[in-house]
Order: C-alpha cells, then sequence, then structure tokens
C-alpha cells in the first residue's frame, strides 16, 4: 500500500468507513500518514480532525470505536476504504451511520421482498393478494405450503431440468420468507444464528 499524501496541500486523505459485515457505508473522514499508522497499530481507526486539528481515534470519548478489519487503496492512491466492526453507533448524533441510517443486512432484492410481505401482512385484512390470503388462513397453512415447495424442489433436484428446479427453488425461499414473518422473523434473524455458529 503506497498513499499519495502529497496529493493533497494538506496532506490529507479521504478515508470511507464500510461495516464489514453489512457493507453498509458508515461514515467519511480523513487521515494523514500518522492517522493511518496509528489505525495500523492500534487496530482501531484513527483520523485526522480538521476542526480540532489533531488525531483523533473514533470513539476515544464515546467508546464506540471502529474496529479495524482490513484498508485499501484506490485506483488512484488517493482514497482509502477502510472495513470496520462498529462498536455502537457511528454518528455523534446516535444515528447507526453519519447519513442516519439503520446499518441492517441488506440481502438485495430479498430485502425488498421482504418489505412486500410485511406490508401484506399488516393489511392481510384489507388486501387481496397471494401472500395476505396466507397470512390470513394462518401458521399451519403457510407451513404446509413451504412443505410442499420443499418437496417440490426435492423432486425437481433429482431431475435434470435446472429451469423447473430454480423455479421451485425460488417457490421455495419466497414461502419460507412468509413462514420467517408469520413467525416474526427475517433473514437477518437466520443469519445471526449462522453468524454465530461460524464463529
Amino acid at each position: 500500500m503506497n498513499p499519495d499524501f502529497n496529493k493533497n496541500a494538506d496532506g490529507l486523505l479521504p478515508a470511507i468507513i464500510q461495516d464489514e459485515q453489512t457493507k453498509n457505508i458508515l461514515m467519511l473522514g480523513y487521515m494523514n500518514e500518522a492517522a493511518l499508522e496509528k489505525t495500523l497499530q492500534s487496530k482501531k481507526v484513527t483520523f485526522f480532525s480538521r476542526t480540532k486539528k489533531r488525531l483523533w481515534t473514533k470513539g476515544e470519548e464515546s467508546g464506540n470505536f471502529l474496529y479495524l478489519t482490513d484498508i485499501k487503496l484506490d485506483c488512484d492512491n488517493d482514497t482509502f476504504l477502510v472495513q470496520v466492526i462498529p462498536h455502537g453507533p457511528t454518528c455523534h448524533t446516535g444515528s447507526d451511520t453519519c447519513w442516519d441510517t439503520r446499518n441492517n443486512s441488506s440481502f438485495g432484492f430479498l430485502s425488498k421482498l421482504e418489505g412486500v410481505i410485511s406490508e401484506r401482512k399488516q393489511q392481510a385484512n384489507e388486501q387481496k393478494s397471494y401472500v395476505a390470503s396466507l397470512f390470513k388462513k394462518g401458521i399451519n397453512k403457510i407451513a404446509q405450503k413451504v412443505g410442499e415447495e420443499a418437496v417440490e424442489v426435492i423432486i425437481e433436484a433429482k431431475d435434470n431440468d435446472d429451469t423447473l428446479f430454480l423455479n421451485e427453488s425460488a417457490d421455495l425461499l419466497f414461502h419460507y420468507l412468509i413462514l420467517l414473518q408469520a413467525k416474526g422473523f427475517t433473514l437477518s434473524d437466520v443469519e445471526n444464528i449462522l453468524k454465530d455458529r461460524h464463529k
């Protein structure tokens, strides 16, 4: 790693702080050579504070440290991507991020689908959708659907039609997401168990 601290007159380079696990951007700070050295040595992210005009370790007052897991330079050697495990909220306002967003895991389209399922669940008595009808029928019907879809996945796995196998897999996953919410859980709850098992 060969950062170009001479690129700016003040010797500061931007440091984008990213949660190693959720991949969410938490904040932006600035590092000079001394801040980088202290970060690498202490494994706690340290910046050069442009207002305090000194080195500043994030969390030195609040205890909400950013524990370094990895640091990379961009292609121009003038911007850091710092991956961390945050201990507590990152922003001084108490928010998870400096953009006032939650630092939750995102599963791409699956998270969007979870949101749609949640809406259908909350409005089950007013909606006429398939998902709303399942919630109206109750947990036994939802669990039964998951079982049926699981059997269909197994059957298709033994054949050579990849399209059918993937379609049945999508059906299984979709109904499993409904079952999770019927039980009051989300994919993040399952992810946390898998993380604990991985340790």
